[in-house]
Order: structure tokens, then sequence, then C-alpha cells
């Protein structure tokens, strides 16, 4: 069985204040045993955050290569000496706004693995792929040449986020997330020897209101969530979600 995953990705949100919002995770987190609890705040809180028991902390991104003239980039394991175990790769918006390509984002992956940290693997479909049918077609091309060859559930999670539904409060109807996660995990057991136990998550617009039913969707083993994860207010309940269907799988 795929393991149960809640990530959370502040994104550039997040200053020392935002910290108690992360102790309130940590002591709702402690308590789920059958759920993981990742928190990928910006990078000037990382260390702090990696403080507390109950989390995982992620990086929001890293540098194909592990040192050289790259102003402003953070390596992989400079990530895992600040006390990252996880990183976020290929999040659509980096693809857009940073021009990064599949073969960038699979660079990326191995330097991660490279330096021991698990990958938060993020594809996805734009608004027009998805009117035009072609969302399955562009995940399987994304999966394809993104995940480099050696993944497993100790080193890779994958979460499918539609792009047009990211911070829109519209997600696909249950009965598309249930089919592309059948489809990603089909792919994924034929390719790797564990791939049929890699977490597959959902993200986009995922809120306490709509959790459960989304958790209940077949091949849904948590999700990834933008905006609602800031608050303790708004994640924690997403959490308790996901754990409710963890205790009954």
């Amino acid at each position: 069985m795929a393991a149960r995953i809640i990530a959370g990705n502040w994104k550039m949100n997040g200053l020392a204040a935002a910290l108690p919002e992360v102790a309130w995770i940590a002591d709702a987190a402690r308590d789920m045993t059958c759920v993981e609890t990742v928190i990928a705040p910006p990078v000037t809180l990382l260390p702090r955050v990696a403080g507390h028991a109950g989390i995982t902390p992620a990086a929001q991104d890293c540098h194909a290569a592990d040192a050289g003239a790259h102003t402003g980039d953070l390596s992989a394991p400079m990530l895992a000496e600040a006390g990252a175990r996880a990183v976020i790769l290929g999040h659509s918006e980096r693809r857009a706004n940073h021009a990064e390509s599949d073969v960038q984002v699979a660079g990326k992956v191995r330097a991660a693995w490279g330096a021991g940290l698990r990958t938060i693997l993020c594809i996805g479909e734009t608004e027009a792929q998805y009117r035009g049918g072609r969302t399955v077609e562009v995940l399987a091309r994304q999966l394809a040449a993104s995940l480099p060859e050696g993944a497993t559930p100790a080193n890779t999670i994958v979460a499918y986020e539609p792009v047009w539904a990211i911070g829109t409060g519209i997600t696909p109807r249950e009965d598309e997330i249930e089919r592309v996660h059948r489809a990603l995990r089909d792919r994924l057991a034929s390719r790797f020897a564990q791939g049929g136990e890699i977490s597959l998550l959902y993200g986009g617009s995922v809120s306490a209101e709509n959790a459960a039913s989304i958790f209940a969707l077949q091949n849904v083993d948590g999700a990834l969530v933008g905006g609602a994860s800031l608050t303790a207010g708004k994640f924690v309940p997403i959490m308790n979600a996901l754990a409710e269907k963890g205790a009954y799988a």
C-alpha cells in the first residue's frame, strides 16, 4: 500500500511570524501515526521548520548541480544540510515562470536523490489541454520525461496538479481525478518494480470542504496543498480527513 502523505507548499509566503502555525500543525501531526505531514516553507524558514518533530521538512526547488557558478540557486546537498528531507520539483509555477523543461526537472530529480532527498514530482495539464481531452496524454509525457529510472516509494512521490485548478477554487470532477490517478498508477506500476506503491497526491484547490471526498477516491494517497497549508486552522482539517481514510483503509 502507498503511504498516506499530506504536503503543504508555502510557496513565496511566510516570515518568522508564521512559525507558530508550524508548531500547531506539528502538534496535530504527532497524533496522526498513519499519515506523514510534509511542510515546504521558504528556504529562510527551513532550518526552523526542521526542528519540529512530526513534520517532514521540504524545500521547494533545487539546482541540478551540487555546486558551481549559479548565483541565487541552491543545491540539493545545501538543502539537505539545512534540514530538508524532501524537495518539490517540476511544479507548474517553476515550469511556467522559469521555463523549466522535463529534461531539466529530471536532472534536478537525480540531484535530489543523490543528496538523499525524496522528490515530490509535480505534473499537470493546462486548461486548454484539459478542455482538449489531452490530460492523460500530457501527464504521461511529463511523467516519462521528468522521472528518471530508479524511482521507488522511498525516493519519489508524484503529485498531480491540474494547472487550471491551482488557487482557483475549481477542481476536476471526482471521476476525472480518479481516472487520472488510475492511469498514473498503471504507468508507474508498469515502469518501476515498486511503482504500484509510489504515493500519488492530488493538488489544486484542496480544502477542508472537499478533502474527504477527494481522499475517498481510489489511488489518491494524499494531497499537495497550497494556500490552505499556510494556517493550521485550514490545514489540520485536511490532515484529519486523510488520517480518517488511513484509519479505515
